[in-house]
């Protein structure tokens, strides 16, 4: 089974007639990415996403069934981007090169790094296959941090997605993740450069309420578990709630 594949139907972005699907070809892994994350996170069970199940967030639902139009993948990638440059200029030049990505070459001008930072954030060797089961596993463990899913909610949300038209090994991948305590620490251990902890940080803000104290104590720790730098996990919370109002 592919991994990019269960990524896509978890968000509910693999319909044939998707932006994002239209534009897949063009950029790889990455590029439907952006019809991957956001298609999910709200569409509700009509739009056949599984994320959209989880979430007791009425914001990451009109996100995600807004963002589901533009197909979405550059768009996770393009939103961990942007909140990253906005933390980058914002740092001492004497600061930022320790936390620029190792991709980049230090000695290339701004505007050309920031070219090559922001391939980089949507490359296919950011956007791994174990990565895109990491981003999954993320945005499970977020969904059911703040306890509303239940055993009843949780025996509600196999039913519905049993009726999705998945693969039987998908749905297996799915029940054996959603049954399984996930902590920050597993999530952290696939997430493994600047690019990919971003990834992990935004899509499990996209996926709760972020004026929740339970869920804003579950970012803390998430963010203490990938080691981002305070002000980068503020611009990426920043940035998710952004994504919401603009979604309103």
């Amino acid at each position: 089974m592919s991994i990019s594949k269960l990524l896509n139907q978890f968000l509910g972005g693999d319909g044939p007639s998707s932006h994002a699907n239209q534009t897949h070809n063009g950029s790889g892994v990455v590029s439907s990415l952006a019809n991957k994350l956001p298609s999910g996170l709200a569409g509700g069970a009509a739009a056949g996403g599984v994320m959209a199940l989880l979430a007791g967030n009425k914001s990451a639902r009109k996100f995600a069934g807004k963002a589901a139009r533009y197909g979405g993948a550059a768009l996770l990638g393009g939103l961990a981007f942007s909140a990253y440059r906005k933390w980058q200029t914002q740092q001492q030049p004497s600061q930022a090169n320790p936390a620029q990505s190792p991709q980049v070459a230090t000695s290339q001008p701004d505007a050309y790094a920031y070219q090559a930072i922001e391939k980089s954030f949507k490359s296919e060797s950011v956007y791994t296959e174990n990565f895109q089961l990491t981003l999954v596993q993320a945005m499970i463990s977020a969904a059911k941090a703040d306890g509303h899913i239940d055993n009843k909610e949780q025996t509600r949300i196999f039913n519905a997605i049993e009726q999705m038209d998945l693969s039987h090994e998908a749905k297996g991948v799915i029940f054996d993740l959603m049954r399984q305590p996930i902590s920050v620490t597993d999530i952290a251990n696939g997430a493994h450069c600047i690019e990919q902890k971003s990834g992990v940080y935004l899509a499990s803000c996209l996926a709760v309420d972020l004026d929740g104290p339970i869920e804003q104590a579950y970012l803390n720790r998430l963010a203490t578990a990938l080691a981002l730098p305070d002000e980068l996990a503020s611009q990426l919370r920043d940035q998710a709630d952004q994504a919401f109002k603009t979604a309103a």
